[in-house]
């Protein structure tokens, strides 16, 4: 049993960026895809897509970026919000991650799951998921 989910996935993607994998398999929730759907908006991934594997289980199947000099596209991703310790800012707050070229990704109660800049343009703050470079 995992007991961070967004952690599990988020260290999946960083294993196989490591390891040069054009693409990888990822258990199914939807604040998964929904982060999944920020980090392609945002150009950090190629795709994804939602897979039945049976009857009431899916798959996120992910497509990795890469330059064309084979460096990946994602050179940090961390958590920041854990289980056991919520972090928690309204976007007036958040400082931009290497100067304004990362990302942090938030969960809103507005908005849904958004990625700071569109954050700071709606005004908004929230649950600070992940920072991504």
């Amino acid at each position: 049993m995992i007991s961070d989910p967004l952690g599990d996935m988020i260290t999946r993607i960083r294993n196989a960026q490591k390891s040069f994998l054009s693409c990888l398999d990822i258990p199914y929730s939807k604040q998964k895809e929904d982060v999944l759907r920020v980090l392609k908006s945002e150009g950090y991934i190629n795709d994804y897509t939602v897979q039945d594997v049976r009857n009431g289980i899916k798959n996120l199947f992910v497509s990795l970026k890469y330059s064309k000099y084979g460096k990946p596209a994602i050179d940090i991703i961390e958590r920041v919000s854990r289980p056991g310790r919520k972090f928690y800012s309204p976007c007036i707050k958040l400082k931009p991650f290497f100067n304004g070229m990362g990302i942090h990704i938030l969960s809103t109660s507005s908005h849904g799951v958004i990625s700071d800049k569109t954050a700071k343009k709606a005004n908004v703050g929230g649950e600070v998921i992940c920072k991504v470079f």
